[in-house]
């Protein structure tokens, strides 16, 4: 089985034309289906386009959404409208919020949005902020103390979802692939080509999320979980385990691209 691998697309950034070559490039791949680890569009547009992956391709989209797919609307928001037309599409599965999907008899596929919990690096110190703390509702208005607690509650909010279906496909398969967002361990958390540094690791990197898989992967050493991720735009592979690959996008506005095509 052949899956492609994308993140980070932005496709908010492309015209309609720009779009179109965009998909006519994913349909002409001799795929079985689409890896999307997120940051798909905006709030206001990342529906349509998802639609556009359900339309336009042939084959099943497995995707997560990014902390761009949330801007200029919020978490329950975004996450009702997209869980709704996923949950109406034969093509479309938003890995979030359903369970375990299986790709053939050695594979199952598992994910989750994740998020910088703040857990790792200087979230205290740190004097880098991003748009997402302006740009969606639920982040909006907090000191850094709320934000950073607020942020820990996502990641682990993420972990607790992720736990349950990870337990349950290793125990049923082989080989297990994650799709997350952001990077769920220090040493996947590229930028500009090296680690990120202790300002930048909090917003770029799923803490809770990391010991989930961390933990899982060592109660099934015989199954292999491959992950991939994006969030940071660098590219990077790292492997905290003997059974685990961590595979990070690299991505440039206005160039989306298919990071990789992997055969099972």
């Amino acid at each position: 089985m052949k899956l492609g691998w994308l993140s980070d697309i932005h496709l908010n950034f492309l015209d309609n034309a720009g779009r179109s070559r965009f998909f006519d490039d994913l349909s002409a791949r001799d795929v079985q289906g689409w890896l999307l680890s997120g940051d798909i569009g905006e709030a206001d547009s990342v529906a349509s386009y998802l639609r556009e992956f359900g339309d336009r391709l042939a084959v099943p989209t497995y995707f997560v959404l990014g902390n761009h797919d949330f801007y200029g609307g919020s978490l329950a928001g975004v996450g009702g409208e997209v869980a709704a037309m996923s949950s109406a599409s034969s093509r479309l599965a938003w890995l979030t919020d359903v369970g375990p999907i299986r790709l053939d008899e050695m594979a199952m596929v598992v994910g989750d949005d994740s998020w910088g919990d703040g857990r790792l690096g200087n979230p205290m110190g740190s004097p880098v902020e991003l748009n997402d703390f302006y740009f969606i509702k639920e982040l909006t208005g907090h000191g850094r103390a709320d934000l950073v607690s607020c942020l820990n509650r996502l990641g682990e909010a993420a972990a607790v979802r992720l736990e349950a279906k990870l337990h349950t496909a290793a125990a049923a398969c082989r080989n297990v692939v994650v799709v997350l967002h952001v990077p769920p361990f220090e040493g996947a958390s590229w930028h500009e080509g090296k680690i990120s540094s202790p300002d930048w690791l909090p917003w770029f990197c799923c803490g809770a999320v990391g010991l989930v898989l961390a933990d899982v992967a060592a109660a099934y050493p015989d199954t292999d979980f491959t992950v991939f991720c994006g969030h940071t735009h660098s590219r990077g592979q790292f492997s905290p385990s003997p059974n685990m690959t961590v595979h990070t996008a690299s991505a440039e506005y206005y160039r989306p691209g298919v990071q990789a095509v992997i055969e099972f």
